[in-house]
């Protein structure tokens, strides 16, 4: 028996008032099909898609998609579809489920799908049991197929940060973007592997043989030259040949 997605409460009531908000010039920038009208637009929409889901550190050329990018740009995949693809990649797997455990995993996707943080940790376990019984496949399905998400940004709106800059704050969230991809607890099973190990930063000392020889080559050296533009001048004099 599948187990259902918990129910859990906003964690505060104003989530239930509609807002009238004025848009500024920190307002989110919003990338939807319906104003692509160039292929310059459907490309900057895609590279909107990837800076949403894998943020800018993770915005390497190997986790593209491009018969996905293909799809959407002929119009055959929805931009809900295309989400869908860029969270089941398997670049996105290794960089983010893989490396943390299902309670940080399930807030990275709230913040980059619904575009805002979880509610708290009633919401966290509620969703962090949805993926431990249904899998990645199902979570990922459950929230594109929310009604918090279809209400939000529909079929062809790519996910942004929702409200970031609150009028009854001096100020306002942080981009989500700035939230690591691992968690402490996967440095730690890093460093007990041997990475991040401190260096010794005493200065490297030469042995003293190192400091005759160099003597000996110099003063070598400084006498072959010597010799060499004395016989030179004897030569010019018509002394010696040479």
């Amino acid at each position: 028996m599948t187990i259902p997605l918990l129910t859990y409460e906003p964690s505060s009531q104003n989530q239930r008032v509609q807002d009238f908000f004025i848009g500024s010039e920190e307002s989110p920038k919003q990338f939807s099909v319906e104003s692509a009208f160039a292929k310059t637009d459907f490309e900057t929409l895609i590279q909107a898609a990837y800076r949403q889901i894998f943020n800018e550190q993770q915005m390497l050329e190997q986790n593209r998609l491009k018969v996905q990018e293909s799809k959407l740009k002929s119009g055959f995949i929805t931009v809900q579809d295309f989400i869908r693809a860029l969270l089941l990649s398997e670049s996105f797997r290794q960089r983010n489920y893989d490396v943390n455990n299902n309670y940080r995993f399930v807030r990275m996707c709230v913040q980059r799908v619904l575009g805002r943080d979880v509610y708290g940790q009633k919401e966290v376990l509620a969703w962090s049991i949805l993926l431990a019984t249904q899998g990645l496949n199902g979570f990922v399905d459950a929230l594109l197929n929310s009604e918090e998400y279809l209400d939000n940004f529909g079929l062809d709106t790519v996910p942004y940060q929702r409200r970031r800059i609150l009028p009854q704050r001096t100020e306002g969230n942080l981009p989500f973007a700035r939230m690591p991809r691992y968690d402490a607890d996967y440095r730690q099973q890093l460093e007990d592997l041997g990475y991040f190990q401190e260096r010794d930063e005493t200065p490297w000392v030469a042995p003293a043989w190192v400091s005759v020889i160099g003597k000996t080559v110099t003063i070598a050296g400084a006498g072959t030259l010597i010799l060499g533009a004395i016989a030179v001048a004897l030569a010019a004099f018509e002394i010696i040949k040479l």
